[in-house]
């Protein structure tokens, strides 16, 4: 009977274990499990996909892009813990929107046949350019995806992904903006589809191509470095470019009948070579700020994470134009170019490190 205080002693110090883990495992999953990492392919001395997929594993990178289905890639991603945003090319829009059997086909091949991987959206096209001819098969390839996904009984959201030089940037406060007259024949549909099926819009975001493009503006407000607002707008202040792009996206989304729709940065980055202030050391700073900002959410939006993806895990050398080549993490010896900062693997080493300990305690 002496025994009994000292075990319920244990089953509190368990209990209370348990309880201190599951609050770490949330705070982990809300804070620091938002960042991805791009995977281009447009290389030739690149690694083999499963040395890829085994490189985004050893560094406990828990989410990838991939700009279109690749095999190899999808047959090393089986089984993994890795959620994978999957493109469909822009080359692909045409075919898709003009017949169901054909987005069918797409999914069975390319979706379906993978049971063992964990697919987070489809992304159909990339930076369509609304003022082309590929545009109007946009939405029309949107929807016969979304179709064969839900006859499939796959609950993947379907997307796909612009850039933010639809928008004013930098001529209108964020809490002004709108999209451009121009493209709202397709924006408008487009936002109406994501909306009726509680899907994201992905952006592509890069603050250092409004530096390069624009000599007035400063490389601490690019980097999230400045230590002082640089524009206000209203009641909100601005001390980075990052989140001018996201408010002035959020505000013309709102505008053009979206609501709340959610908004995942699809690339950001920044390129080591080839272009104005483009450096290991500048990059470095970019990424790891990046990382730590998203956590934050924007002013107009503050608290919420975001969904971010780095661009891109190597250099692509047949990129084009040449700045295009150097935005990898790694070079193609799999060797980083710097470090960075996903802090979610601090706090996994110290999870694992606490429960080794009070496991080895319980059992004394």
């Amino acid at each position: 009977m002496a025994e009994i205080p000292f075990l319920a002693s244990k089953c509190g110090f368990m209990t209370s274990t348990i309880l201190l883990f599951c609050l770490l495992l949330t705070i982990l999953n809300t804070s620091s499990a938002q960042i991805g990492v791009c995977y281009g392919m447009l290389g030739d001395n690149l690694p083999s996909p499963q040395e890829v997929i085994d490189l985004y594993n050893q560094n406990d990178i828990r989410r990838i892009r991939l700009y279109s289905p690749d095999e190899a890639a999808l047959q090393a991603l089986k089984g993994t813990n890795i959620e994978v945003v999957l493109g469909l090319p822009n080359a692909d829009l045409q075919s898709i929107s003009a017949s169901q059997a054909n987005a069918d086909s797409w999914v069975q091949k390319n979706v379906k046949s993978y049971p063992d991987v964990k697919f987070r959206y489809i992304v159909v096209g990339n930076e369509v350019l609304f003022a082309d001819s590929l545009s109007k098969f946009l939405v029309p390839a949107m929807q016969n995806i979304q179709n064969a996904l839900a006859a499939a009984k796959l609950g993947i959201k379907v997307s796909t992904a612009i850039d933010y030089e639809i928008l004013e940037i930098g001529f209108v406060p964020p809490s002004m903006a709108s999209f451009k007259a121009e493209y709202k024949p397709i924006l408008n549909p487009l936002i109406s589809f994501l909306v009726n099926n509680q899907a994201p819009l992905l952006v592509n975001v890069y603050p250092y191509l409004i530096y390069a493009d624009n000599p007035n503006i400063r490389l601490d407000y690019a980097l999230f470095t400045a230590s002082s607002p640089v524009l206000v707008d209203s009641s909100l202040q601005y001390n980075n470019i990052f989140d001018v792009i996201l408010d002035t996206v959020y505000t013309a989304v709102e505008r053009a009948g979206g609501g709340h729709l959610e908004i995942v940065v699809s690339e950001s980055g920044w390129p080591t070579a080839g272009g104005i202030n483009t450096t290991v050391e500048i990059a470095r700073i970019y990424n790891n700020n990046l990382v730590q900002h998203v956590k934050g959410g924007t002013p107009k939006r503050p608290g919420k994470p975001i969904e971010t993806y780095i661009f891109t895990i190597f250099d692509e050398n047949l990129k084009t134009p040449d700045v295009e080549q150097h935005y990898g993490l790694f070079l193609p010896n799999k060797q980083p170019k710097y470090h960075i900062n996903f802090s979610d693997l601090i706090m996994r080493c110290r999870i694992k490190y606490y429960l080794s300990e009070t496991s080895a305690n319980i059992v004394e």
